[in-house]
């Protein structure tokens, strides 16, 4: 009685930490990133003399900045990297604290209904990985819908071209009349070398930002119609409207391989569904499973099988376009 008590105590605080933490994160962070931003506009590279390039650093402000400083020496920055592509405005340490919170929270949680320790090590580790795997669902979701509006985008530079601007310009009314994402991202690159960063550099970094096919086919065009000359609005509405035709494509796709994806699925919920039913109509059945040591062998067994089996028909059905 008094364990569960301690764990209840230990995981309530928990939660309520990090919600005081979440709720009062986003002022400070605007103010260091306000800082930030000013800061680095005026640093300019000493290396090479009269060198005029302005290093524009897009990571977001943290409230940790110690432990991003260790993060970024220790653990290269991948998952600064993770945090920049999905749109979230956190910084890595705040990651790293969040998902030791999450894997002692769920830890402690799984405890309570499975005695046995191995049970509670495997969901540490789960409740450890849940943010990395929340920013790689928000960086999948903002990849998709950058895709999306990106042949908008190459439209309107086509016009802005067509209409006697700039191409640096046509990237400003991108950035101010579109919405984020594509908005966004393009905002960073006008900026960029508006401040004085080479337009190939930006251009770069858009790709970087965005490691997607039809940015690198974008900055590419551009980069050779720099180059050699050519109607450079003609190259955008044609890559425009290659886009689009994939996009039609990938749709059949997805269409042709919907059962199989639906198949997945169930496959995967279907033992988890059943373990739920069996624990209300033979509760002393199920116990077994976590308090006698074939049982436990069985369901970790089960786990990575059910695994496995997930991520394999993720493979064959996952057909690039």
């Amino acid at each position: 009685m008094g364990m569960a008590i301690l764990v209840f105590l230990v995981v309530s605080g928990s939660v309520v930490g990090a919600y005081v933490a979440l709720m009062r994160l986003p002022s400070f962070m605007a103010g260091r990133q306000l800082e930030q931003r000013l800061k680095d506009l005026n640093d300019v590279d000493a290396e090479s003399p009269g060198a005029t390039t302005v290093v524009l650093s897009q990571a977001p402000a943290s409230a940790l900045p110690g432990m991003d400083r260790l993060i970024k020496t220790s653990a290269g920055s991948w998952l600064s990297t993770l945090i920049e592509q999905s749109g979230v405005a956190v910084g890595p340490g705040t990651v790293v604290m969040l998902s030791v919170l999450a894997g002692v929270g769920v830890g402690l949680v799984t405890m309570l209904f499975a005695p046995a320790w191995q049970f509670a090590v495997m969901a540490g580790a789960f409740g450890l990985t849940l943010p990395i795997l929340w920013l790689k669902i928000m960086r999948g979701k903002r990849m998709r819908k950058f895709e999306e509006q990106f042949p908008e985008a190459l439209d309107l530079l086509s016009r802005a071209i067509r209409a006697g601007h700039a191409f640096q310009s046509a990237m400003g009314m991108v950035a101010d009349e579109l919405p984020a994402p594509v908005g966004v991202e393009f905002k960073k690159s006008f900026e960029q070398q508006n401040y004085g960063l080479p337009l190939k550099e930006a251009l770069n970094g858009l790709s970087e930002r965005m490691p997607l096919m039809d940015v690198r086919f974008f900055v590419t065009a551009v980069a050779i119609q720099r180059e050699t000359g050519g109607n450079l609005a003609e190259i955008l509405d044609n890559l425009a409207h290659v886009v689009r035709e994939r996009f039609k494509i990938l749709r059949q796709v997805r269409v042709h391989t919907a059962h199989g994806r639906f198949t997945g699925y169930v496959l995967l919920g279907l033992p988890a569904a059943l373990a739920v039913a069996l624990m209300f109509i033979s509760p002393d059945h199920m116990r077994t499973l976590f308090t006698v040591k074939m049982g436990q062998t069985m369901v970790m067994g089960a786990i990575v099988m059910q695994t496995l089996g997930f991520i394999w028909i993720r493979k064959v059905i996952k057909i690039e376009v």
